[in-house]
């Protein structure tokens, strides 16, 4: 019984955590002073939502926030890529 609690408390911590540091990814994405920067925030921000939605999964028992957060996941890691190419070469597609 006590492992339950403790758990609960954990995951509730994560979520403040994943929360708060969501928030201050959004602060570099708009104070950023390059652009290099503002990409790795937009990437942190996008790795912490899946954080998030793998820790609200386990929190509520919904296996569907599971899947949405593999979704997110693979979206996120295709746009990283794509805006990367983009401020490297100044195309995305050759």
């Amino acid at each position: 019984m006590a492992t339950e609690g403790l758990l609960a408390t954990v995951l509730q911590a994560g979520l403040v955590v994943a929360s708060g540091l969501t928030l201050l990814a959004g602060y570099r994405v708009i104070k950023g002073p390059t652009i290099p920067d503002r990409v790795v925030a937009l990437d942190t921000i996008g790795t912490n939502v899946v954080a998030i939605a793998v820790l609200y999964a386990l929190q509520t028992g919904e296996g569907l926030f599971v899947t949405v957060s593999l979704v997110l996941a693979i979206i996120g890691f295709i746009s990283t890529i794509a805006v990367s190419q983009y401020v490297i070469e100044g195309d995305i597609i050759k």
